[in-house]
């Protein structure tokens, strides 16, 4: 499996190739911007080498020039749910939380931006686990 490509932007790795309706879904609430005009700053991977990716094999793909503090896979949960939440990974701690694709800006824009900390979003999620928002 090769390394990630090294972008300036928060990656995204489709991991799941079950649905491309689902990732077509995941990629219309990326791009589609918050009644106050936020977008997440992400590139998107679609390429079946990352088929079944874990986040336990993430690092391991990071190249050497990647400087954003996370990464995002669409995984069979992300395709499994009208939501699309999306893991994102933390690559500081190695932690993860759930996202509703739709609310991914937030979590992107605030860390890329260090105005937040991973924990304050881990620690908003709803009771599945998700983060919605706050």
């Amino acid at each position: 499996m090769n390394q990630f490509p090294c972008t300036l932007e928060a990656l995204v790795v489709r991991t799941d190739f079950s649905s491309d309706d689902a990732w077509n879904a995941v990629r219309e609430a990326l791009f589609s911007p918050t009644e106050e005009g936020f977008l997440p700053n992400v590139a998107l991977v679609d390429d079946r080498q990352y088929e079944g990716l874990t986040p336990d094999l993430v690092l391991g793909l990071i190249p050497a020039g990647y400087q954003h503090p996370l990464v995002v896979l669409a995984d069979s949960a992300t395709a499994a749910s009208t939501e699309r939440p999306l893991l994102v990974v933390d690559l500081m701690a190695e932690r993860r939380v759930r996202v509703a694709a739709a609310e991914l800006w937030s979590i992107e824009n605030n860390l890329s931006g260090a105005n937040m900390d991973f924990d304050e979003f881990a620690e908003a999620v709803d009771d599945d686990g998700v983060f919605r928002g706050f």
